[in-house]
């Protein structure tokens, strides 16, 4: 069987040969170009636009204002569609936005027959606006006499929870109690995909049709239905191969206004692809937050009690909202197990930038980077090993989360925490760099992160699959989870060939979704591809397998339960698995059949009501020069514990991936505003610095294989996870090297040669 192997990826020729055809590729020539018109204010309203001039421009085909779309606000996140509104996301935008509330927000568009046309057009536009003063962040946001950025959220507060488990002022009544606190700040990041926000979007038969670059092909349609007021039936997603999302295309970015465009066109393609730097303004970020820690704990390092206060940079409007802060939290409240009593409070702020939405980890990484951070600080405080002051208040085995009902079966941790201290040679480096002095320095550091399986009991998680067998004995599937660079449908193949018992290369996964004709998924996000996706796989694989030997039992005459599937053939167990027909065969003899033909498929749905832990660490060394202020990354390694390796090959690839991200995301990434026009001063790839090959070091992986119980096939999240726990692994190297701890990324030379200074290190 397959699983468990490094087999080939089924979409790996086709796209190193280009013959995979991406949104871009398969847009008609004569498809009309749509363009939109950027707001230069960052928080304001269009009290007029004067459209002649651009109008009579030579080529350009409409142009449609703020003041023309329908006046309906619509939720953009692609999470699961509640029918409890306390369960559904913001509502707070539309196709095109007269109330503007970040500088570059949409508020016009142009249909044109070309793109110099479009632009031209474009230019040509007169603004008029009413300005009102900017906040571009949580703080100032929420002071009194801020501007509202959103009618009926007070103090621009898209929401506030707080969650405590115990009394802790109660807790911290217990003498001789240490206390120790600690402010921590992460960047807004962009997610710096591939391929662009692309989509095009025509009509036929009355119903609206768009080929999109998505994850959520499902919830796309349900949003395009919302934002235009239209039965959702009457729109058609389709997703073809994509290049690259990362959390950024789990919005419905740009679908819905595409949409209207091709009915104002008249129901013609119109082709709607954003340019780079609009993708950096335009689409999602990640949220920046700012988050204080205050830990009581005893002599012995013994945690008593913690308070946790974040602020998280919503931007401009809600997308994936609160429950970014949210899942952050829940990495607070679960990776360290206080004694007697924890208290979170986390405040969504709208503010005058970019909207922040998911990015790969959902909140976890700007968590993870304050947890570690801390907990870092007050192990090297205390003069205690930063391994034994976790272990000591870690998660112990057997856990059981009250709200999720997750349990922590295995003791994860340690087994990652040995294979990263092995490989870095851990002891030996901690001692070897101890007190050192002169401007070179080096230093070790790690980091433990805390990751849960999907989204359940938060939303649904549900994934319909068909399966199909074909004359020549092949299976093909479908299924609403979508493959988006991960490898998805490779893994999805190994699944059904070992259920079916048939061998790899014989099951063809249809990667592009088609709303039309696609069992329903929700799609890639929340690193639940394997898990949910293979529960639907498996239900289905089942259920073909048992239609396959009822069949075979006629032919055969032998009784279904003395009859298996190996290797593409219908054996008889009971005589040493000797074979009796193939299945392409039976498959032919059955669909021809003169007395009961028979088309061979299943379909099923299967509904998951539980996630999983997916734990795990990084480890890095760092060479620093004090002078320059600049952190050299010497080794990383991650390892992580996500169940049975599905495919060893595939899973390095997602893992490295990961730690490219978390490496921008600790030393280079950042978004930077023009503090009084609110305009995005780095919104393209040569001023944003993403780390390139040559700021990677080695990049190693290691895995605890432990098998996950809860799911089909023993698996559990990877996607995301390797994101996670870089950016602190690298901070607490800088500390382990310079007894400087930095509590802001990225650790670029302005803020690491500030922080020397004040160490007295210059």
């Amino acid at each position: 069987m397959s699983l468990g192997k490094s087999v080939p990826r089924v979409d790996g020729y086709e796209k190193v040969t280009g013959r995979a055809k991406y949104t871009g590729d398969l847009i008609e020539r004569n498809a009309l170009i749509g363009k939109i018109l950027h707001s230069t204010v960052a928080n304001g309203l269009v009290t007029g636009m004067d459209t002649a001039e651009a109008g009579n421009i030579p080529g350009v085909v409409k142009i449609i204002t703020c003041f023309d779309v329908p006046d309906i606000s619509f939720p953009t996140a692609g999470h699961p569609w509640s029918t409890d509104p306390e369960h559904q996301d913001p509502a707070d935008r539309k196709l095109l936005n007269r109330r503007v509330r970040l500088y570059g927000d949409d508020i016009a568009a142009v249909i044109a027959q070309d793109e110099i046309a479009a632009a031209r057009a474009l230019r040509a536009i007169k603004v008029e606006y009413e300005e009102y003063p900017l906040v571009l962040t949580p703080e100032a946001a929420m002071k009194e006499g801020a501007p509202l950025i959103h009618e009926g959220f007070p103090n621009n507060l898209l929401k506030h929870t707080v969650m405590e488990d115990g009394n802790v002022e109660e807790a911290i009544r217990e003498e001789g109690l240490l206390k120790f606190e600690g402010a921590y700040e992460t960047p807004m990041v962009q997610h710096c995909h591939l391929e662009p926000a692309v989509s095009f979007a025509y009509m036929e038969s009355g119903r609206i049709v768009i080929v999109s670059s998505t994850q959520i092909p499902h919830i796309v349609r349900r949003i395009v239905g919302q934002a235009l007021g239209i039965p959702w039936g009457n729109v058609r997603i389709i997703k073809p191969y994509v290049g690259g999302g990362f959390g950024n295309k789990q919005d419905a970015l740009y679908e819905p206004l595409n949409a209207y465009l091709t009915r104002q066109a008249g129901g013609r393609p119109v082709k709607l692809e954003l340019s780079r730097e609009e993708i950096f303004f335009g689409t999602r970020v990640r949220h920046a937050q700012k988050i204080y820690l205050t830990t009581y704990l005893r002599s012995d390092g013994r945690i008593v009690a913690r308070k946790y206060t974040a602020y998280s940079n919503q931007g401009a409007y809600g997308s994936h909202g609160h429950s970014i802060a949210a899942k952050g939290t829940n990495a607070f409240r679960q990776l360290y197990q206080d004694e007697k009593a924890r208290r979170a409070e986390i405040f969504t702020v709208y503010t005058n930038t970019a909207t922040a939405g998911a990015m790969r980890g959902y909140g976890t990484p700007q968590a993870i980077f304050a947890i570690e951070s801390h907990i870092e600080d007050i192990a090297d405080a205390l003069g205690m090993d930063p391994l034994e002051f976790r272990f000591k208040n870690l998660m112990p085995v057997g856990f059981t989360d009250p709200f999720s009902k997750n349990v922590n079966y295995f003791d994860s941790f340690r087994q990652c925490v040995d294979k990263c201290k092995t490989y870095i040679r851990w002891d030996e480096k901690r001692e070897l760099y101890k007190n050192q002095s002169g401007p070179i320095r080096r230093g070790v550091g790690m980091s433990l992160f805390w990751y849960n399986t999907a989204v359940w009991p938060v939303s649904i998680e549900v994934s319909s699959c068909r399966m199909v067998l074909n004359q020549d004995g092949s299976v093909q599937i479908q299924l609403g989870e979508t493959e988006i660079g991960q490898g998805a449908d490779t893994v999805f193949a190994q699944m059904a060939a070992e259920t079916l018992g048939i061998p790899f290369e014989q099951v063809h996964v249809i990667g592009t979704q088609d709303t039309d004709v696609t069992p329903f998924g929700t799609g890639a996000y929340g690193s639940r591809q394997s898990y949910v996706g293979g529960m639907a796989i498996q239900k289905t694989a089942l259920l073909l397998k048992e239609k396959i030997l009822r069949i075979a039992s006629g032919y055969t005459r032998m009784p279904a339960s003395n009859l298996a599937v190996m290797e593409g053939n219908i054996v008889l167990t009971a005589c040493h698995n000797k074979t009796l027909l193939s299945l392409g065969e039976l498959a032919t003899e059955t669909l021809y059949s003169a007395v009961h033909a028979e088309h061979i498929t299943a379909e099923s749905t299967g509904q998951t009501k539980s996630n999983a832990y997916s734990f795990g660490c990084a480890f890095a060394e760092v060479e620093v020069d004090i002078p320059l202020g600049k952190v050299k990354l010497l080794d990383l390694i991650n390892a992580h514990d996500c169940g049975r390796l599905l495919n060893p090959q595939l899973a390095q690839a997602q893992v490295h991936g990961g730690m490219s991200m978390a490496i921008g995301f600790g030393l280079s990434e950042q978004l930077l505003y023009d503090e009084k026009t609110g305009k995005l001063l780095n919104g393209n790839f040569l001023d944003y610095k993403l780390p390139t090959v040559m700021d990677h070091p080695h990049l190693e992986t290691a895995f605890a294989e432990n098998y996950e119980p809860t799911g089909a096939y023993g698996s559990k999240a990877l996607g995301e996870p390797p994101a996670v726990p870089g950016a602190p692994a690298i901070r607490n190297a800088v500390l382990h090297a310079t007894g400087v701890g930095v509590n802001r990324i990225p650790l670029t030379p302005h803020i690491l040669f500030s922080e020397f200074k004040k160490a007295g290190l210059l």
